[in-house]
């Protein structure tokens, strides 16, 4: 069971009796992590990866204060050999609350197994532009998604007794500038777009923060007494704990300290002794320091008392695990074009070429923090290999166009794996300011793709690969591997199909095999819009020192602008046909309720994603079209036919008042929207009023 809120509030007065008994030196030692430089390069000479173990901090043997240990992830557990999921867009676009929780365990599972007991990897920044490296770790670029989908990872977590640590509060989604750049943003877009989604997931009960690294309205975020203090801690009620981002998260022992940052992590730099010489300087008060402490020690008593299970070795990457790596991954997969039915290809196929470097290259994710070892990892190459243990599977690299044309040629089927990997896109670990080399780089376990380089579409050589060989056999199609949007418009019709495969973890190829062949019939839906223009997207200098972060990206932007794009949000085809008709739309219990009936009209089991939209037609302020505000899977058998209903809290349609600074709700008709993506093609509209709901 997980412990709430109200089981954490509980243990106050016995934290406060701890803390009492404590000496200044004491209560600091709790906010001090104890992970220095020199261990952590110690470990990677060992041959050892970052993280290899769970990082402590505090703790207090004398009066039976548990360490903080911290594990990394968000594709599973970063210590040891452990079982590496899709990356958390791919989760995203399976639209599958339960799937996340249930991963959540997993990962809370492996965690206690390797000793820790806090996992930082629920990571739910919001990327205002695909181009972003690290934006593979969130769930997609919608609001509603990422906090959707990240309270579900975190109560999956802390059902193992693990405190889940979200991530990376705030407004941190531009990687090359992290250390340096400073966002501004109005009122509105900071409570509705970039903030809303971190409160979704505090109210589903996360008992840690990390801060991030960037500045926001010039003051570094380890430091925002705005945004530790007054939004969190005192607006939104968190009673958990926060933590620095690691290494350069906290810039001033004084401003971080006060600012409302209660643990530096991973080694201690600015607290420690220079913040017990704060205190008894009178610049930080011992108050602060007790407040501190208390949301240390209660939440680390909550979770350890409540334990009442042991957690072996034997859980980390074990077959349970790695069977729901593969239901994710196969969940996740995404048709986005399937002309003349190119797919499922025949299994009676006796001759398929696999084209491009990336077939048969080990290719979890960037190599960065967030990087998982998992003891295997299937390439798109070795499970087409075990899908097909009869056939020819043919690999070619495709750097030899005239060869390439052959071996298509040749071939009953062509699979193009194309795209990204952790060169291209991902954590940026180069902090010029300071300790730039500290953590080095390559495959000890940092790496330094960053943001992406040039364009949002593939590199020009796969673009001429797939435009030169395409068209030699018409039962080809596309993979595309990367962490979010890829632009297709140059070449999308010199394939036959297209498949968006993410980053999909160690059994990627298992599923991505089982995929093509019809074994798995694809359901996953895009967590992000796929314009025609990157320019229909927000710009941004990637080496900004300032930026402004506007109300309107991906999906809202182009609807606001009328602007098309080339695939809408949420859009996924399956190897079947749906239908939604009979649709209601009512006000129930404080929710808006749509219903609507769906049927498989194909001759395949198949899974639909019934998605509902709220728009604000009738709003006398600026809003957007329509954005998501819920979404429920469906699977069907041929011809089953049954009613889906799908819900949104009515405090989910407010806005924020900036001259009220309150959310407040409009008196006024809703549009209400079900179907099967954002395109209004795919949709009933149907109005509910709340033009007299009592607020």
């Amino acid at each position: 069971m997980t412990v709430t809120k109200q089981e954490r509030l509980a243990y106050t007065d016995k934290a406060q009796e701890i803390v009492d008994q404590m000496s200044l030196e004491e209560k600091v030692y709790l906010m001090s992590g104890r992970m220095s430089f020199e261990e952590l390069m110690e470990d990677i000479a060992k041959g050892h990866h970052y993280n290899w173990y769970p990082y402590p901090a505090g703790g207090n043997e004398r009066l039976g204060v548990p360490e903080m240990k911290f594990v990394d992830g968000p594709r599973g557990v970063v210590s040891g050999n452990s079982t590496c999921f899709p990356v958390s867009m791919a989760r995203g676009a399976a639209f599958d609350k339960d799937l996340e929780e249930r991963i959540g365990n997993a990962i809370g599972k492996e965690i206690r197994a390797h000793g820790g007991n806090l996992f930082g990897g629920v990571c739910i920044n919001l990327p205002r532009n695909p181009g972003w490296g690290r934006s593979q770790e969130v769930y997609g670029e919608d609001s509603f998604l990422l906090g959707a989908m990240g309270a579900a990872l975190t109560k999956g977590v802390q059902a193992e007794n693990v405190i889940a640590c979200v991530k990376h509060y705030a407004f941190n989604s531009m990687e090359n500038a992290r250390f340096k750049v400073s966002v501004e943003a109005d009122k509105r877009t900071e409570r509705e777009v970039y903030l809303a989604h971190f409160k979704d997931v505090i109210d589903a009960g996360a008992a840690s923060v990390m801060s991030a690294y960037n500045l926001y309205k010039g003051t570094f975020c380890g430091h925002s007494d705005y945004l530790l203090n007054q939004v969190l801690k005192d607006e939104w009620d968190f009673d958990g704990f926060v933590i620095s981002d690691f290494i350069w998260g906290v810039k001033d022992t004084v401003e971080g300290a006060n600012g409302g940052m209660d643990i530096e992590m991973c080694h201690t730099k600015y607290f420690g002794d220079n913040l017990v010489e704060a205190v008894k300087t009178g610049k930080v008060s011992e108050e602060k320091i007790d407040q501190a402490a208390t949301r240390i020690v209660r939440t680390l008593l909550a979770f350890t008392e409540a334990d009442n299970k042991d957690y072996s070795k034997d859980l980390i990457g074990n077959e349970e695990h790695i069977a729901l790596a593969l239901e994710a991954a196969e969940k996740s997969i995404t048709l986005m074009k399937n002309d003349d039915q190119v797919l499922p290809f025949s299994k009676d196929t006796n001759r398929i070429a696999v084209i491009g470097k990336l077939g048969d290259k080990d290719n979890t994710g960037d190599h960065g923090s967030s990087r998982v070892f998992p003891p295997y990892v299937v390439t798109p190459l070795e499970g087409l290999k075990k899908q097909l243990p009869n056939a020819e599977v043919i690999f070619d690299d495709g750097q030899d166009l005239e060869k390439a044309k052959q071996t298509a040629k040749s071939a009953d089927a062509v699979v193009f794996v194309v795209g990204y990997d952790h060169d291209d896109e991902g954590e940026f670990i180069n902090n010029p300011d300071e300790d730039k080399d500290a953590l080095g780089e390559g495959d000890a376990g940092f790496g330094a793709g960053g943001d992406r380089k040039t364009s949002l579409g593939l590199h020009d050589d796969e673009i001429e690969l797939i435009q030169a060989v395409g068209p030699v056999n018409s039962n080809s199609v596309a993979v595309l591997i990367g962490g979010n949007t890829i632009m297709i418009e140059e070449w999308k019709n010199d394939v036959s199909g297209i498949l968006m495969a993410y980053y999909p973890g160690m059994e990627g190829g298992t599923a991505l095999a089982k995929t093509l062949f019809g074994e798995v019939n694809p359901s996953g839906k895009l967590p992000f819009v796929l314009p025609k223009k990157e320019s229909d997207l927000p710009q941004v200098d990637w080496d900004a020192e300032q930026i402004t972060y506007d109300y309107y990206h991906g999906y809202t932007k182009l609807e606001k602008e009328g602007k098309e794009p080339s695939l809408p949000f949420g859009y996924g085809l399956s190897y079947t046909t749906f239908t939604q008709s009979n649709a209601s739309f009512d006000v129930k219990n404080d929710q808006i309720v749509a219903t609507c009936e769906v049927e498989n009209t194909g001759e395949r089991e198949g899974t639909e994603v019934v998605q509902l939209y709220v728009g604000y037609s009738q709003s006398k302020i600026d809003r957007p079209v329509k954005v998501l505000r819920g979404f429920e899977r469906v699977s069907l058998a041929p011809g089953e036919k049954r009613v889906v209903t799908v819900t949104c809290p009515i405090e989910k349609v407010r806005w924020f008042n900036p001259e009220t600074n309150q959310w407040e709700l409009e008196a006024i008709d809703y549009d209400v929207y079900i179907g099967s993506s954002s395109d209004n093609k795919d949709l009933i509209k149907g109005e509910v009023s709340l033009a007299t709901y009592n607020v």
